[in-house]
């Protein structure tokens, strides 16, 4: 008869499994039941407790929506980035087109005040195209970052299916 490590009863839910937070914590604790898990006799099978890899497998589906919705406010946050970025630069913009049309109405100054207002307007739309460029490269990242840790999670609950299919599977030659 095996050794079972000190708590392992408790992990492997004999007085029922405790909430694990997110995904991959989830992932662990299904791991950690298959690990403590006892062994049958002369088999790569364990014995699991059903009710625990069930709640663990319900609390990975609780998860999910947490975890999506965490992303769908990545990405209002992001869009909120690059309409503000936008909304400065158009301001930049009239406020350039403002300075301009100020400057060609002072008679004295007109020649200068058309070279100086071309000037603001091409320095504004500058500004405006690098404003829209870094809230794009803002977004951008933002969005890499979702879908890698979208791709870890991912990993981890395919991972994890594949164990669980595996022990679901009857030994060969059974």
């Amino acid at each position: 008869m095996t050794q079972e490590p000190t708590g392992a009863a408790q992990q492997r839910g004999e007085d029922g499994p405790g909430r694990t937070e997110g995904v991959g914590g989830v992932l662990d604790a299904i791991e950690q039941a298959v690990v403590v898990a006892r062994a049958m006799p002369m088999s790569s099978s364990v014995l699991v407790n059903r009710a625990e890899i069930l709640e663990l497998v319900e609390q990975v589906r609780e998860a999910l929506p947490a975890q999506l919705e965490r992303a769908d406010e990545v990405l209002a946050d992001a869009d909120a980035a690059r309409r503000a970025a936008h909304a400065e630069a158009e301001a930049v913009l009239d406020d350039a087109r403002a300075r301009a049309a100020a400057l060609v109405e002072q008679e004295a100054v007109v020649h200068e005040a058309q070279a100086r207002a071309a000037h603001l307007v091409a320095e504004a739309e500058e500004t405006a195209q690098r404003l829209r460029r870094e809230a794009d490269d803002y977004c951008d990242r933002r969005l890499a970052d979702f879908e890698i840790d979208l791709g870890k999670v991912l990993s981890q609950v395919q991972a994890g299916r594949a164990k669980l299919a595996g022990r679901l599977q009857p030994p060969a030659g059974s």
